[in-house]
């Protein structure tokens, strides 16, 4: 039975109150946003409330925000109804090697479709250069870029904002030769609601969203959309969304989005203070007690509850599969490719050695865990990697 939950990544407990909030619109409150009847204009209203708490959670103004299903669905739709509403202008697109797979895979589709990707490299830390987003764009050709603002795995915070300035003076230097631009989006489903977030300062054109990585209900996202960029409908049906996005409107997912977006922007601050402190109390446990251990990502500039680490001589699933015959929940990479059992993208583009990528493991914090939870990993986890060390062919016993 699992007593102590650090994958925080995968998903998070929805608030008490986020799931009160939603009750209501499962029974009594089941109308369809679309319809003209009162029934229908209640879930209306509940729909539109939520959208402008979505908006000032990152900033932005209600109208710029469009409900999706999920992170997934967003990354696809700001990257596939971008391309082909722009088609005209250039088929040229800018991303990272380290992103998302809904991201990297989104980008693989369209290069069969004609368009050419560029997948800029990172340095050991994760970081995404500037400079190198700079010196990737074609003039006449790229309009697109789409840069992750955190890793989900290994928790880099990007320089998203610089990057958002060398686009904006790129653009303007363009503009003033032929009239065009190139629109920049950001992933940053593993931020909102876990790091201050403002569409403004980051000089994003869209930006990807999750209610489950701020204890909210899966199955409910947003893409923000700024005022004046053309994004061509993703799904195709009726005119929900302000038509770029057709279907019945997921009434109570989104309520719930809206209400932990509400939370999340009250709470954040106290929150992320305490886990930062838990963060580094699990590094520092970690290195000390366990030999052959090895950081991934940024040593300070990282999500507040991130710790993703590398052991080597053994694999991350046997010491999952150990730590949860213990009682403790973690993951080995992304959850979403978890079940691949082949070495991280994200590791080897950091440079590390594939074999020692294969024994990574991603403890994840939330404002739920306490200073007992991590004492009890710092005391299960160094018997559990000696045990498998003493198994493994590759360790060389002292």
């Amino acid at each position: 039975m699992i007593k102590i939950y650090l994958d925080q990544a995968a998903a998070t407990l929805p608030l008490p109150e986020v799931v009160e909030e939603m009750i209501p619109y499962l029974r009594e409150k089941f109308g369809n946003p679309s319809s003209l009847h009162e029934v229908g204009q209640v879930a209306r209203k509940a729909v539109e409330e939520a959208r402008a708490r979505v908006a000032g959670l990152i900033k932005a103004d209600p109208e710029e925000i469009f409900f999706t299903s999920g992170g997934t669905e967003s990354n696809n739709f700001a990257l596939k109804s971008m391309a082909f509403a722009h088609q005209d202008k250039g088929k040229h697109i800018v991303t990272s090697v380290i992103e998302h797979h809904s991201i990297i895979h989104s980008a693989k589709a369209l290069e069969k479709l004609g368009f050419e990707v560029t997948y800029l490299p990172v340095d050991k830390f994760g970081f995404v250069d500037p400079r190198a987003v700079k010196g990737a764009l074609r003039e006449g050709e790229t309009i697109l870029v789409s840069i992750m603002h955190a890793n989900n795995e290994v928790g880099t915070i990007e320089p998203i904002a610089e990057i958002g300035r060398v686009i904006k003076e790129y653009n303007e230097n363009l503009a003033s030769k032929s009239g065009r631009r190139i629109y920049f989006h950001t992933d940053a489903v593993s931020t909102v609601g876990t790091i201050p977030v403002d569409v403004k300062e980051l000089g994003v054109d869209l930006l990807s969203l999750a209610a489950c990585q701020f204890y909210g209900p899966k199955g409910a996202g947003a893409l923000f959309v700024k005022k004046g960029v053309r994004i061509i409908p993703f799904l195709h049906g009726g005119i929900q969304e302000g038509g770029r996005r057709a279907g019945t409107e997921n009434v109570a997912g989104i309520v719930g989005l809206g209400k932990a977006a509400e939370i999340v922007s009250r709470e954040m601050g106290s929150w992320n203070e305490r886990i930062t402190g838990l963060r580094d109390r699990l590094i520092n446990g970690l290195q000390e007690k366990i030999d052959h251990l090895y950081l991934n990502g940024h040593p300070t500039k990282r999500l507040p509850g991130n710790v993703n680490v590398c052991v080597e001589f053994i694999e991350g699933e046997s010491m999952l599969l150990y730590l949860g015959m213990e009682g403790i929940a973690v993951a080995s990479g992304s959850s979403c490719t978890s079940h691949a059992l082949k070495a991280s993208h994200v590791l080897v583009a950091l440079g590390v050695d594939p074999a020692l990528a294969q024994g990574s493991l991603l403890f994840s914090l939330g404002k739920d865990n306490s200073e007992e939870d991590i004492d009890c990993v710092l005391e299960e986890m160094p018997p559990i990697v000696n045990r498998l060390r003493q198994m493994s062919p590759l360790y060389k016993k002292p």
